[in-house]
């Protein structure tokens, strides 16, 4: 099929850096379709299923559904009083084998990353609708199905966001989620190798590292940010997120450290921890409007398990909101069209969809520097026996090591576009080989106005729900998007990058106006798999929020959501970081403990407004 899986067959070992974007909008469709197809199948598709199962059914303090980035945090805080009892659901396997990293080193080794991102063995592997405003392009929307959820099959690139997000989501009523009380929630999860200071943690069970590997295009890509008059910053998570510098990520001595590394796996040690792989919950199981358990499906049988404290989903901004439609919370008129029964009319269920979009500007390198060379079989069999054998060199990192920060024009208060840089040309998702040697950067705009939805398509909890992100819907879309790509442009101008430009592969020389930049965006534009908003969080009173403050299910009881899906709007960065935080923080609440706080820490605020750097 690729490159990648030819190395495999030679007994090769991949190193790659992320997965990229699909060119061929008909070629996706085609392996989208044959991927949903094997789906089905692997989870055992029928028209009925063995009754449910003889066996008692269990009660358990608190279910937890989807052991995912924030499901994990919450089975480890919530059952550090030995007195609860916690059962985790997970759709997905176990991310071990025989209980070692190693053999499942697809997910372990960093730069095998796209393995996963391709492939439907660990991923809900979704599909959009066809996006009206992007030449019907219809987009992949990888989703972590395994512990560990999509923690599992990021690029492990650990961003916060801007501060202005938190207290944006109080403003639009998250209360108590200003940045005074999410601070010492992003700092309780991390140990990060630089030790603790006034932003960062320095005894959690995330660990965050910085990149080792130093490459000089990495130097390149920040020399030319300071040359383009950009501030360099030394940690983007903490007081200045604005300018270039280095990124940190959630990778420890050499492996992806996911949310089940840091959390679950330590979690389940526990004598008051159950987990179960290969387990769909198929329903929420109410009394009333009171919910006492769930329905679930394992090795074609319908379970049932019950909880006496709480049922929380934590499947995240697709599956949360697909479980609470199929349990009869949503739009009643949605509902009873699928014949359903109503639990609770919340029309904002499944609305509110955001995402992040990206683009790519590739430059060809004119010396021998790229991991072009890296990977080729015999290079890629090397890296791959250095990782199995000291979990060191290039197969220890994902390569996305630099990045940035910047506004995108004047008037805007904190940055609103970002860039991840990649020493490396990345074809067709990954699937194709890199034919020279090239670098690129990823750049995207962070707050999109535009909004999307999902809806049910069946009763089946198999079957995907229909997605529609509604990309580029806005003019504040395209109008950024041009930002993203002249800046870009500018920043790979400049002196650092005179030793090493080749021509531009793409957009291409022969884009240059307004019109033909607009036109290689909606061609080639691609999801940074970032969806979040689906259960938005809100007062009671707004008629489209799905959980409260204290992410409890409104309109019903014992029913929370713990998961991006209850950002009320999507942060400025990746969203595995603010995901872990939301779960630190709710399991707070959860328990009944006062909010963590930290007032009045200094935040960055650029000189003036009047100028975009």
């Amino acid at each position: 099929m690729s490159h990648l899986f030819k190395a495999i067959k030679q007994g090769c070992l991949p190193v790659t850096c992320r997965m990229h974007k699909q060119t061929t909008c008909q070629m996706k469709i085609d392996a989208l379709k044959s991927s949903h197809a094997l789906r089905k199948h692997q989870l055992q598709k029928t028209n009925t299923f063995t009754t449910l199962s003889s066996e008692k059914a269990d009660s358990y303090s608190y279910i937890i559904v989807g052991a995912g980035s924030a499901g994990c945090v919450l089975a480890n805080r919530l059952s550090e009083d030995l007195a609860k009892s916690v059962l985790i659901l997970e759709a997905g396997p176990k991310d071990t084998f025989l209980g070692s990293k190693r053999l499942m080193w697809k997910i372990h080794m960093p730069a095998a990353l796209i393995y996963n991102l391709c492939d439907d063995k660990y991923n809900w592997y979704y599909q959009t609708t066809p996006q009206k405003h992007m030449d019907n392009r219809v987009m992949y929307w990888p989703r972590g199905r395994v512990w560990g959820g999509s923690s599992s099959l990021n690029a492990m690139v650990y961003i916060r966001g801007h501060a202005e997000d938190y207290n944006r989501w109080n403003r639009e009523g998250a209360t108590g989620w200003d940045y005074d009380h999410c601070l010492p929630y992003f700092k309780k999860a991390q140990t990060h190798e630089l030790g603790p200071d006034q932003y960062r943690g320095g005894s959690g069970p995330l660990h965050v590292s910085r990149g080792k590997t130093n490459h000089i295009l990495h130097q390149a890509f920040l020399e030319a940010g300071l040359q383009a008059g950009y501030p360099f910053t030394e940690d983007m998570n903490g007081y200045q997120q604005e300018g270039f510098g280095w990124m940190d990520m959630t990778i420890h001595k050499g492996f992806r450290w996911s949310s089940a590394s840091a959390f679950l796996h330590p979690a389940i040690s526990r004598p008051n921890v159950s987990a179960e792989d290969r387990t769909l919950v198929s329903k929420i199981l109410f009394e009333g409007t009171k919910a006492i358990g769930v329905e679930y499906i394992k090795n074609k049988q319908k379970k049932k398990a019950f909880a006496s404290n709480e049922v929380i989903l934590s499947g995240g901004a697709i599956n949360s909101p697909q479980l609470l439609m199929l349990s009869g919370i949503g739009n009643a008129d949605d509902l009873k069209k699928l014949g359903i029964p109503v639990i609770c009319h919340r029309p904002g269920v499944g609305q509110n969809l955001q995402d992040h979009l990206e683009i790519y500007i590739q430059q060809q390198c004119t010396e021998p520097i790229t991991l072009y060379q890296a990977q080729k079989p015999l290079k890629m069999m090397q890296i791959g026996l250095e990782w199995l054998w000291r979990f060191t060199g290039e197969g220890a990192t994902a390569h996305l090591e630099s990045g940035g920060f910047i506004r995108s024009r004047p008037g805007v208060v904190h940055p609103d576009i970002q860039f991840h840089f990649l020493p490396s040309q990345v074809i067709d998702h990954g699937r194709i080989a890199p034919n020279l040697e090239a670098y690129q950067v990823h750049v995207g705009s962070m707050r999109s106005p535009s909004l999307g939805w999902l809806k049910l398509k069946s009763t089946d909890p198999r079957d995907p729900p229909i997605i529609e992100p509604n990309y580029m819907s806005e003019e504040m879309d395209v109008l950024e998007f041009r930002h993203c790509v002249k800046l870009s442009r500018e920043i790979f101008a400049q002196k650092a990058f005179d030793r090493f430009r080749g021509v531009e592969i793409q957009p291409g020389s022969n884009v240059q106006s307004d019109e033909e930049i607009d036109d290689f965006v909606r061609q080639k534009a691609d999801s940074a798999y970032h969806p979040s908003c689906t259960c938005k969080m809100g007062a009671p009173s707004d008629v489209n929020a799905v959980v409260d403050s204290q992410t409890k299910v409104i309109g019903v009881e014992n029913l929370r959501v713990v998961d991006a899906s209850i950002m009320p709007s999507i942060v400025s960065g990746n969203l595995n970081a603010p995901t872990i935080m939301i779960a630190e923080k709710s399991a707070d609440i959860i328990k009944g403990l006062p909010s963590l706080c930290e007032e009045k820490v200094p935040v960055y605020e650029p000189k003036t407004l009047e100028a975009q750097r």
